[in-house]
């Protein structure tokens, strides 16, 4: 094998010391360069996902927080409608108990009249008809006939003798 004849070894070290420095060159103006700068173009991208990652959380919570005042404030709201509207509710309520009080207690002053004027036609009917069944039972009884000025006297006399 001609790599272990120590003649040719100078030879042999001194193309490896050349081919040694021109892949450093090589690596050192070519490659390396390329590598640090997709490093640093990956870096920068994932700094600017991370700022932009950041400020969207930021905007997230702070309409999160937008978001519950705005309903906090319907919230309140609605409860002041519905405290309002009970309100009107009952004063309407109120309104329509005493306008149905006042017409109960017309319509009931209507029928006590009603009433005494029924129970004073009916009186009058009965003391026509008491005089009507003491003429007739009179004239019946003892075959006399009263005058009806002197019957009406009686059944008054009578009836206030009742009363």
């Amino acid at each position: 094998m001609p790599q272990l004849n120590i003649a040719d070894f100078s030879p042999q070290l001194i193309w490896l010391a050349i081919c040694f420095v021109i892949l450093y060159i090589a690596m050192a103006k070519v490659a390396l360069p390329r590598i640090a700068e997709v490093l640093e173009g990956r870096q920068d991208r994932i700094t600017r996902d991370l700022d932009e990652a950041k400020r969207l959380s930021e905007d997230s919570e702070k309409a999160k927080a937008e978001y519950e005042a705005a309903l906090e404030e319907a919230r309140s709201k609605a409860h002041g409608m519905v405290s309002e509207l009970k309100a009107e509710l009952a004063s309407e309520q109120e309104t329509s108990k005493a306008k149905l009080e006042a017409t109960l207690a017309e319509k009931a002053k209507s029928a006590e009249e009603s009433i005494a004027k029924a129970k004073e036609t009916a009186l009058s009917n009965v003391k026509d008809i008491a005089g009507e069944a003491a003429k007739a039972a009179v004239s019946k009884l003892i075959s006399v006939e009263i005058a009806d000025a002197d019957l009406k006297a009686a059944v008054d006399v009578n009836l206030k003798g009742d009363a």
